[in-house]
């Protein structure tokens, strides 16, 4: 259902709120450049410093600019139950095509409350829901066996697996075969993970470089793997800058040397470092993205 690149898209901020304009040709730039799905609202589009009222509409502009060219899946993960069932119900309304649902983060529920929790989200709204398994932000592990058990809820169709951690990847894929859609959620990871049945990432580097990663999760998907190896390759610089401070600092930063958004983020994040500003400006020009002159 959900394949190939799908972007965590950047929420775009002009003096501390949403950036309408600036957001909306993000996306048009997405579909151009061939990005198979949009995700609002996950961690790289700053989901936690979004009050309600602004998560409902970051939502419904993606929806209303993408106008069912590719899939829309929001963000509505949060760390309690109810608050994820209230948002996913209204992502829904507003004709979401999925939602994307982070582990309940703070609270570490065990694998017991991590089933509870998926069931009851997947039992209250009927719309396609894809897992998040990001530790390093929650504090919890989805691990594969709990994954398996909700591989058999009918609107769970896949996951995000971002833990880098391979062995677990594939032993996600090895019990779950066909059941559901495994996506790569570190952009270093997606050649791997695909090459071992993986279908897609959603993806941080996607934001700036969109063609290259959608031309390499096309050529997985295709088997033409030495032109993915070759873009996977390329790539890798540009994934490790994305990092060198915490996500979304470095891509928002990027986006902005590139002219295509303001170099905002909330507190408690704040501007990329002076040194590593320079470090990242580098990285996109040997990449060959196009600066803004500043």
């Amino acid at each position: 259902m959900f394949k190939g690149s799908i972007v965590a898209i950047v929420t775009p901020f002009k003096n501390y709120k949403l950036d309408e304009k600036a957001f909306s040709d993000l996306i048009e730039w997405h579909i151009a450049e061939g990005t198979n799905a949009i995700v609002p609202c996950g961690t790289t589009g700053e989901s936690a410093t979004l009050d309600y009222e602004e998560h409902y509409r970051v939502i419904e502009v993606a929806i209303r600019v993408v106008n069912g060219r590719v899939p829309v899946i929001a963000g509505t993960g949060a760390n309690s139950t109810d608050e994820t069932i209230m948002m996913t119900r209204k992502a829904k309304e507003m004709g979401a095509d999925g939602a994307l649902l982070v582990a309940p983060y703070y609270n570490k529920p065990t694998q017991e409350g991590l089933y509870r929790h998926y069931k009851a989200v997947a039992e209250a709204i009927d719309i396609p829901q894809i897992l998040y398994n990001v530790p390093g932000r929650t504090a919890v592990n989805i691990l594969p066996e709990t994954v398996a058990r909700l591989a058999e809820i009918n609107n769970i169709v896949a996951i995000k697996e971002a833990t880098g951690n391979m062995a677990q990847a594939s032993e996600i894929l090895r019990l779950c075969g066909d059941k559901i859609t495994v996506l790569s959620g570190d952009d270093f990871t997606t050649f791997s993970l695909m090459l071992l049945g993986g279908k897609g990432t959603i993806s941080v580097s996607a934001n700036v470089a969109p063609k290259d990663v959608s031309g390499m999760c096309k050529a997985l998907l295709e088997g033409n793997i030495n032109e993915a190896r070759r873009l996977h390759f390329k790539l890798e610089p540009l994934n490790k800058g994305m990092f060198i401070e915490t996500n979304p600092i470095p891509v928002k930063t990027a986006l902005s040397l590139m002219g295509k958004i303001q170099d905002e983020m909330r507190l408690p994040l704040c501007e990329m470092s002076s040194g590593n500003k320079e470090k990242l400006r580098n990285i996109l020009m040997d990449y060959g993205l196009e600066m803004k002159l500043s």
